[in-house]
């Protein structure tokens, strides 16, 4: 373990105030996760991170991050007009695909966190989400709940999923999301950083679309409670979500908002 990784996990320890987390889940549920240390997140500002400069590289083509970024991420700047949607990918392919489509019809760029056996079943979406100018990361291989895994399950659950998207991207790209869980454990965390991953997307906004409450209801929850610098979660897999996108995407732009990638937002 580097210096850098122990001083991260004793600092994650020491805030590590017992809690419980509802975990939002892409197969439709919602699920309260065991007791699990509280995260470590910032809200960078884009002052900041012009001053700091930016940070090392991340895969090619992606912009670089500013520099000073916490591990976990729950937001981006709340003083610059942007936002990131984020999906959790998996789910009937011909919904995906709907989905970015209505995005890239309103100049939208979103994060797609997938999951390792959905692209082992559908590996031409890899492609597909990259070709529409969008963000591809790590939603584990399988979904379980890494949360409850050991510490060398989590890994693989992490490394296999990265494998997927290296074969089939070139890179493994720069998110990886915990499944079943909307913070990284210190475990979780520990593992994703061996797997490579140097930050951990969590997210400030739950859309709620997975409990398919109708795309009025959705695009509610996201436009009331919305800010510069959110970091949405929303699903693939849903039809709900498809119908409900225009009209978040519309409301934003009412707003003075853009949705971009979650690189965009924290570069």
């Amino acid at each position: 373990m580097s210096p850098l990784e122990r001083r991260d996990l004793l600092r994650l320890a020491a805030l590590g105030a017992a809690g419980s987390l509802t975990a939002a889940c892409a197969d439709g549920s919602a699920r309260s996760a065991a007791v699990q240390p509280s995260p470590v997140r910032s809200t960078p500002s884009a002052g900041t991170a012009a001053a700091a400069g930016s940070a090392a590289p991340g895969p090619a083509g992606l912009p670089r991050l500013a520099a000073g970024l916490p591990f976990e991420i729950g937001t981006g700047p709340r003083d610059r007009p942007a936002v990131a949607l984020t999906f959790h990918g998996q789910g009937d392919p011909a919904i995906a695909g709907s989905l970015l489509a209505e995005a890239e019809r309103a100049g939208a760029r979103v994060t797609v966190l997938a999951v390792g056996s959905w692209l082992d079943e559908q590996p031409q979406m890899a492609r597909r989400i990259l070709d529409g100018g969008h963000e591809l990361g790590n939603h584990t291989q399988n979904h379980g709940a890494i949360s409850t895994m050991s510490a060398d399950d989590a890994y693989q659950e992490i490394a296999r999923c990265a494998q997927r998207l290296t074969r089939l991207t070139g890179t493994p790209g720069r998110w990886f999301r915990p499944s079943q869980a909307q913070d990284c454990t210190a475990t979780v965390a520990a593992q994703a950083r061996r797997a490579g991953y140097a930050h951990c997307l969590s997210y400030d906004l739950d859309s709620l679309d997975y409990t398919d409450p109708g795309p009025d209801a959705v695009t509610r929850t996201v436009l009331d409670a919305v800010r510069p610098g959110s970091v949405v979660s929303l699903h693939f897999g849903h039809t709900g979500t498809v119908a409900a996108l225009p009209a978040i995407l519309d409301g934003l732009h009412q707003r003075g908002l853009r949705a971009v990638t979650t690189s965009e937002l924290l570069s």
